[in-house]
This record gives structure tokens, sequence and C-alpha cells, in this order.
């Protein structure tokens, strides 16, 4: 996967900025669990995701956590580089998910460069905006929508990200990914299993049906 791969108004920027962006791209390796980003590290630059699966999430003040959105191969994570955009203020922790490839452009080689190029500057706005947008969507689920619905949902996400129904997970991470308790996720994993639509086992969860998941989510 080139850089260019990753901006689609490439052929839009001047020769010597899209130079500037290629002499100044790193890449790192990541590990499955590891913690790349937290809001209290620096601003570590910007990430462009070649491989893998990254999280974003953030903390409550009694610790726990609440998946914001999910990263995956082409896409761009600005959080990492959120010094870039001076009104935010954003404490965001990103972790691998899974074992991942990334490329990292300096925060200060980027943001020169946006000063530069409108074409640049407009596309970063637009995935800030897109972020945002799936930010507000999980408000408006969490206020809104009931935890049943929220965890068929969720479960039905992770089996299409898989493309499998034998989900290898625990309680405990499904709790942080929607921002509750593994107490609660266990009662309604129980209570969906005792109605057939899941199978539990240890570090595993099977969607035995599917379609009635489906039902929940959408009723």
């Amino acid at each position: 996967m080139e850089l260019r791969d990753f901006f689609p108004m490439w052929d839009k920027l001047e020769p010597g900025q899209r130079e500037a962006l290629e002499n100044a791209l790193g890449r790192r390796s990541v590990k499955k669990d590891q913690i790349i980003h937290s809001g209290d590290m620096e601003c570590t630059g910007l990430y462009l995701i070649q491989s893998g699966q990254l999280r974003a999430y953030i903390l409550s003040e009694e610790g726990r956590e609440i998946s914001i959105y999910r990263l995956f191969p082409r896409d761009v994570c600005l959080f990492s580089a959120s010094c870039i955009m001076r009104s935010i203020q954003f404490q965001v922790t990103i972790q691998a998910e899974k074992d991942s490839l990334l490329y990292v452009i300096p925060a200060e080689i980027y943001k020169g460069l946006m000063e530069q190029s409108a074409p640049l500057a407009n596309y970063t706005n637009e995935i800030m905006a897109s972020r945002f947008s799936e930010v507000m969507w999980l408000i408006e689920q969490v206020m809104w929508k009931s935890f049943d619905k929220r965890l068929a949902a969720f479960l039905l996400e992770e089996s299409a990200l898989e493309g499998s129904t034998l989900l290898k997970t625990t309680h405990e991470l499904i709790a942080k990914h929607l921002g509750s308790a593994r107490e609660v996720v266990t009662r309604m994993l129980r209570y969906f299993q005792s109605e057939g639509m899941v199978r539990l086992s240890r570090g595993a969860i099977e969607l035995s049906d599917p379609e009635a998941l489906e039902a929940l989510r959408d009723g």
C-alpha cells in the first residue's frame, strides 16, 4: 500500500508537497493490545493504517472505557496528531486491536503542509468531521437505545468484521467497547443464550441465531 492510497486528493498536491510527505514518512509495527496514543501523551503524529485494526476510546472519571470508533486499513488516525487542530482538546486513547503496521507522519510536517495546501486541509477537515459524527452517533446510541439492542448490534458488527459467527472475545472486552460493566454484559448474554440467540463458552461467543439478533437490533 502506497502513501497516495491514503489521500484521494494526492494529485492535487504540488510535487514538492508530495515529496515532503514521502520524505517524512516513518513506519511502525504495533502488537495487539498495545497503547499507541493516550490523552496525556505528546502529539505523536498522524497514523495511516497499512494493516491491522485500531480502536479509539475515551475514559470516564471512574476509569470505564467506551469505544468511539475503529480504524481499518487505509484509514487515517487524526486524534493521535490532534495538536495540528488548535481547537481540538480531545482525550482519546488509541489501542491496537490486532497486530498492525502503520505509516507515521510527524505532526509538525503535516501541519505545515496543511497550511500550504487547501486540498490537504479540506481533506483533513472532512476526516475530522466524520470522526465527530461517529462520536455524536455513539452519544445518541448510549442515551436513547436500550442496552440489549446495543449489545445485539455490537455482536453482529463483530461477526461481520471477523467473517464468522464464532467470536473469540470476553465479557470484559465487550464491556469496554460499550462503556458498561462486565456484570451487565454477562447478564444480558445469559439472557440472549436463554432465548437461543447465542451460545456461550470460555473466551468465545457463538451467534446461534443471527436473524433474531438482527430483529432485536432493528426492533
